[in-house]
């Protein structure tokens, strides 16, 4: 029997998340008829606008941001045929660490810029490598919104909590609405580390838009979420404690 039957009955199979179990809160976001789901903004592909509004069309380039606009058009479907009501969070760029350090990005060969620079700081890497400085921005390196893990982790909450409380289904950016470039970025982990570390600039990757940054007069309006952390500094911070933290944690005997 597929674990979804006994929460949505005649749910056909298509409807469990791809690598995802349905057991624990997940089972009982289910079973209460409503879901917030992990999204993210690569959906977007290569925005032609930015900030980027939740109803900008959805054209992404990328695996990974076909497969979550998969995911999102079935709840759509589940709505419809099963009542489901659910609210889809789409992340933008996801950085930093629990300020109180009990958690963080723990991924071998990470390739999240801010995760990069942290490592490179410590000397975990040997350079950093930018991806391109002829972009329209600026100073010609992509621009992006950084959110704050923690403050991701409180609009889960706060999206949850509106479900619980009768919300329509809704889409959702999560992001502050501002954003920082690659080489704001390196300068913001140069000033908290104290160190001048390498950097290598290399060509374009396929497929990086210039600017993403998302709208979020959405989210402000209908939930009542409020960003603590939303501070390029504050979140470099968090996230090179961490990644001094791991350094110290991996460290032999």
């Amino acid at each position: 029997t597929h674990p979804l039957t006994p929460l949505l009955p005649g749910a056909p199979p298509a409807l469990s998340p791809a690598g995802a179990g349905v057991g624990g809160d997940n089972e009982t976001v289910w079973a209460n008829g409503c879901r917030a789901e992990s999204g993210t903004a690569a959906v977007y592909g290569a925005a032609e606008e930015s900030p980027v509004r939740e109803d900008s069309p959805t054209i992404p380039i990328s695996p990974y941001g076909t497969s979550k606009l998969m995911s999102e058009i079935m709840l759509h479907d589940a709505a419809k045929a099963y009542g489901l009501r659910f609210v889809i969070l789409r992340y933008f760029n996801v950085a930093g660490a629990d300020p109180r350090m009990r958690t963080g990005q723990a991924t071998p060969a990470a390739t999240h810029l801010i995760k990069v620079a942290c490592e490179t700081a410590i000397g975990k890497r040997p350079k950093l490598e930018v991806f391109g400085t002829d972009y329209p921005t600026p100073d010609g390196t992509c621009i992006r919104d950084y959110i704050h893990v923690s403050d991701l982790a409180q609009a889960h909450s706060s999206a949850l909590a509106y479900l619980r409380n009768g919300g329509a289904s809704a889409t959702f950016n999560c992001g502050y609405g501002r954003g920082a470039s690659v080489f704001e970025v390196i300068g913001s982990v140069r000033r908290a580390s104290g160190r001048d570390f390498p950097v290598e600039v290399s060509p374009r990757r396929p497929g990086d838009p210039p600017s993403l940054v998302a709208n979020v007069d959405r989210i402000r309006a209908t939930l009542p979420w409020r960003p603590q952390f939303q501070n390029l500094d504050t979140i470099v911070a968090h996230a090179l404690a961490w990644e001094k933290q791991l350094a110290t944690r991996r460290k032999p005997a």
